[in-house]
């Protein structure tokens, strides 16, 4: 195998300083050998230092891929390998989170959609993406720019700025482009073709190669693989990445720690769509209780937009309660006429969840990363549900930053831009709680302390006054009242049964919303633990 070598060979190529893009959504597709063998020539020769990394989304968990160098650095109080790092989600690598932290090395932080279609325009020697994604959010220069901490807005090695496109605004990010690509593969022919039927998705691999190899400042490719066949023995529509682009080759052991189909799979064909799951793997039902009750309310806006359209529908599923919606549909037998999708390029399938995320049992169509995201961005799909941490008056979500808690914004910015009908979905209150769900109604024994409907989120990352410019349809559904978004900000529209609104909701909020002139009582079949029956709604709607 001509391009086939030892670790040590290839990743010596990597000069101090060099910009390294780095595959990976967790352990799905992440070079964790490549990565760690890396730091290894580190520790023993001082050499390549001062990288500047750029991540597709997150490649690692706790304890593996890039999370295990940042825990060695941590350790050893030596940060000189990596100068900064571009991450859109730091969640499952909590020891890089803390190195920005601690302002040991830069941190920046963009939409992993943005990362992704930023990829393809310097692939194509473009200088940068101009989109929309972002205006008046946490990546607006306006606002924090992406920055994570004091080194990165001293450096400005990677940049948001405000232009002006076809009369409108619009944000232009850039940074340097790599000129070193690591990723994963599956598969090597003796000639450097590679496939990835063994993946849990494809991702942005094509596309990280393209950009490193990319002028002016042409650069290699690495990719690592857990086998080699012969010489054009993988049948040409399963190369992913041709030969002509591949530099080197690294074979890996195949270990969990080294390349691991996700967190808590080595391998299994149903997470790589090479063989269905049985019929009754379903998502198991939801225990009864307030998380159910939001979820219902979910999957009572997906069927009756399902209705309306006299068509399946297209949706994306965030993490958190929106996650479970899809246990709802499954319970409700209608998931024939939801269409599920996962950010990382799947369709459909049971969507795993924690750092398995990513990955998707049972998908039936599975595209690149940056392809998904033009789905989310131009608004292809119908609807999204996704988590709030926060919200204001003005309806800006913040769906994860807090003083000392910094994950990543990761797909939530693209999807809620782009979706014409979004749900946040979430608890209204957090902490310790104990509410009754019962006789069809809700009873409050004991609240949450932490409020949740705030003045001022820390951290703008979905822009209330954007989407009304959109038009887009924005309702904030909780367990004991519904919102919705309006030129004048949040209006309060439902309550559950039960509650008493004076003390239960306005007495919890930050800021007084809106009153609508008839707020309406939740539909109790939602508080019951029967099912809500939307089947039967839904094709006794469909007939008509």
């Amino acid at each position: 195998m001509r391009k086939a070598v030892d670790p040590r060979t290839a990743l010596s190529r990597i000069r101090d300083g060099s910009v390294v893009a780095v595959s990976g959504f967790n352990m799905i597709a992440t070079p964790a050998y490549l990565l760690l063998k890396l730091y290894e020539l580190y520790e023993e020769t001082g050499r390549p230092r001062d990288l500047f990394l750029i991540a597709e989304t997150c490649p690692g968990t706790p304890g593996k891929g890039l999370d295990a160098i940042g825990r060695r650095m941590l350790e050893s109080g030596d940060s000189g390998f990596l100068r900064g790092v571009l991450i859109p989600y730091y969640g499952w690598v909590p020891t890089i989170a803390k190195l920005v932290e601690e302002n040991l090395v830069e941190g920046y932080n963009w939409p992993i959609g943005v990362v992704s279609h930023w990829l393809r325009e310097v692939a194509a020697g473009r200088p940068g993406l101009i989109t929309r994604v972002g205006l008046s959010t946490m990546f607006d220069p306006r606002v924090d720019g992406g920055y994570l901490n004091q080194l990165a807005r001293d450096r400005r090695t990677c940049r948001v700025e405000l232009v002006s496109v076809a009369g409108g605004e619009a944000l232009f990010y850039h940074c340097p482009k790599p000129t070193v690509a690591l990723v994963r593969g599956t598969t090597a022919d003796e000639e450097g073709n590679v496939s990835m039927e063994h993946e849990g998705a494809v991702l942005n691999v094509l596309s990280i190669v393209q950009a490193a190899r990319s002028l002016p400042d042409r650069g290699f490719s690495v990719v690592q693989v857990k086998r080699v066949a012969g010489a054009r023995s993988i049948r040409p529509r399963e190369v992913h990445i041709p030969a002509p682009l591949v530099d080197y080759v690294v074979l890996a052991p195949e270990t969990a720690e080294y390349h691991g189909q996700t967190d808590s799979a080595l391998y299994d064909p149903t997470l790589s769509g090479e063989v269905a799951p049985p019929a009754d793997a379903r998502t198991s039902a939801l225990p009864h209780g307030v998380r159910k009750v939001v979820a219902r309310r979910v999957a009572l806006e997906i069927v009756n937009l399902a209705a309306d359209f006299g068509r399946p529908v297209l949706v994306n599923l965030g993490i958190g309660i929106p996650a479970e919606v899809a246990s709802v549909l499954s319970e409700e037998g209608v998931e024939e006429f939801v269409y599920t999708t996962v950010e990382s390029g799947l369709f459909g399938g049971v969507a795993l969840t924690g750092p398995d995320f990513g990955a998707s049992r049972g998908f039936f169509a599975l595209v690149p990363m940056a392809d998904m995201f033009s789905i989310y961005e131009g608004g292809v799909l119908d609807a999204a549900s996704l988590g709030f941490m926060q919200v204001d008056s003005h309806g800006n979500v913040n769906p994860a930053f807090l003083p000392g808690r910094m994950p990543g914004a990761g797909g939530f910015p693209v999807i809620a831009f782009g979706a014409p009908n979004l749900y946040f979905a979430g608890e209204f209150t957090a902490g310790d709680k104990i509410i009754d769900v019962s006789g069809s109604r809700l009873r409050i024994v004991r609240d949450g302390e932490k409020v949740k409907f705030v003045r001022k989120v820390h951290k703008i990352v979905y822009s209330g006054h954007l989407g009304v410019m959109r038009g887009q349809r924005v309702l904030y559904i909780t367990e004991r009242a519904v919102f919705r978004l309006t030129r004048s900000g949040l209006e309060l529209v439902e309550v559950a049964p039960g509650v008493d609104v004076e003390k239960d909701v306005l007495g919890r909020m930050e800021f007084e919303p809106r009153v609508s002139g008839e707020v309406r009582e939740m539909d109790r079949r939602l508080f019951d633990e029967k099912p809500l029956g939307l089947r039967e709604i839904l094709v006794s709607s469909l007939r008509k």
